[in-house]
C-alpha cells in the first residue's frame, strides 16, 4: 500500500482525481497531516466518510515508532526510529539559539564507505522514501511537542544517492500549506557526487549546499572517501563552481580533521590553495572517534590553529560545535549498537 506522505502537494492532487475527488482536498489532507500531525484517516474529520473510506483502502500514514531516545546535557536528542518493514534510522534534534533543527537519515545504511563515519560498516538496505524522510521531523515534533525550524541532510546515507526522494522531500518539507519549513533553513550536504551537484544547481532550489571535502588532495582523500575514487577533487571543484555560478550562494565545504592525517598546516595550505577566490566558507569538526575507526580527533590547540590560519589567508572558517557526545550522536553510532545488540 502507497505511504501518502511520500507525495508533495501537486502529486497528491493528482492522486485524488484518480479516486473521483476534488484536488482542493489535497490541501485539507495535507493540514491535517502536517499541521494537525494525525496519525489516522479518520481523524480527518472535515472529510467525507466516503474519501475517508477511499483513502484507507489506498493509503498508509507512516508512523515511526520511537525505539530508543537518548538526551545529552546539552539538550540534543538522539532517536532511534523504527520503520513499518522492521529496519530503524536515526534522526538527531540539536537545540540552537536560532531554533530547533533534526539531522535527518535519508537511506537504510550507506553504500560511500568513509572510514571516518560511523555509518561505514551498517550495510545498505534501502533508499527512504519522501514520507519517511519527512515523517523523522514530524516524530520528533510530537514528541517534543515543538516546531522545528531547520533541517539537515546529515545523518545516516548520501542524500543524492537517493537524488529524486531527497528532492521531493524537500518539496513537501518547504510547502507553506504543511510543514512550512523555508528552502534557506534546510541544508543537504554530500560526500560528492558530482553529476547530482549539477543537477542540484539547476533545480533552483534555495537551499543550502555542503560538501563533506576533509582533504585538498586526491591521495588523502581517496583514504578517507573512496568517492574520491570515482569522483576526484578537480572534478568535484569543478561541479562546486559551477552550483555556485548558477546560484549566486555559497558552499559550506565540511572537514573533519583527523590527527596526524590531514590537520597541519602543510593540510591547510592546501585546502587554501583549493578554494582561494570561491564563494564558500569552511565547517571545521572535530572528528567523532568510532568503534574501530582509523582516525584520532586532532587537539583543540591544533584545531584552533588551522581555522585562524585559514581565515588569515582569505577563507572563512569556523569550528562546528560538538553537541551529543555523551550520547554518540554521530551519525550511525546508536543504530550500530541497536544492531550489536540484537
Amino acid at each position: 500500500m502507497k505511504n501518502i506522505k511520500d507525495y508533495n502537494i501537486d502529486e497528491l492532487k493528482e492522486e485524488l482525481k484518480t479516486l473521483g475527488e476534488k484536488s482542493f482536498r489535497a490541501e485539507q489532507i495535507f493540514k491535517w497531516l502536517y499541521v494537525d500531525k494525525v496519525k489516522s484517516f479518520d481523524e480527518m474529520t472535515n472529510l467525507s466518510m466516503d474519501l475517508r473510506e477511499k483513502l484507507k483502502q489506498n493509503y498508509d500514514i507512516c508512523n515511526f515508532e520511537i525505539i530508543k531516545k537518548l538526551e545529552s546535557v546539552d539538550g540534543t536528542k538522539k532517536y532511534l526510529l523504527g520503520l513499518s518493514d522492521g529496519n530503524a534510522i536515526e534522526s538527531v534534534l540539536m537545540e540552537y539559539h536560532f531554533g530547533k533543527s533534526v539531522c535527518v537519515s535519508s537511506q537504510i545504511g550507506c553504500k560511500m564507505g568513509c572510514k571516518f563515519c560511523a555509518s561505514t560498516g551498517i550495510p545498505f538496505v534501502r533508499n527512504l522514501s519522501s514520507g519517511e524522510i519527512v515523517e523523522q521531523i514530524l516524530a520528533i515534533e510530537q514528541d517534543t511537542n515543538s516546531k522545528i525550524s531547520n533541517v539537515v541532510f546529515m545523518g545516516i546515507g548520501e542524500p543524492f544517492d537517493n537524488y529524486d526522494n531527497v528532492i521531493n522531500a524537500i518539496k513537501i518539507l518547504n510547502n507553506p500549506k504543511g510543514l512550512n519549513i523555508g528552502a534557506r533553513h534546510i541544508s543537504i550536504s554530500t560526500s560528492g557526487i558530482v553529476p547530482k551537484i549539477y543537477q542540484f544547481a539547476d533545480e533552483n532550489i534555495q537551499s543550502t549546499l555542503s560538501i563533506s571535502l576533509h582533504s585538498a588532495n586526491n591521495k588523502t582523500r581517496s583514504s578517507m572517501m573512496p568517492v574520491n575514487n570515482t569522483y576526484n577533487i578537480e572534478e568535484l571543484i569543478q561541479a562546486c563552481k559551477y552550483y555556485i555560478e548558477k546560484t549566486n550562494k555559497r558552499i559550506s565545504f565540511e572537514y573533519a580533521l583527523a590527527k596526524d592525517n590531514n590537520d597541519n598546516l602543510k593540510d591547510a595550505d592546501e585546502l587554501i590553495k583549493l578554494l582561494k577566490g570561491m564563494l564558500c566558507h569552511v565547517n571545521l569538526i572535530p572528528i567523532n572517534k568510532i568503534e574501530n575507526g582509523a582516525y584520532t580527533k586532532s587537539s583543540l590547540e591544533n584545531i584552533i590553529k588551522f581555522r585562524d590560519y585559514l581565515n588569515n589567508h582569505g577563507i572563512v572558517a569556523t569550528i562546528r560545535r560538538e553537541l551529543g557526545s555523551d550520547i554518540n550522536a554521530a551519525c550511525g553510532q546508536l543504530r550500530r549498537q541497536n544492531i550489536n545488540s540484537e
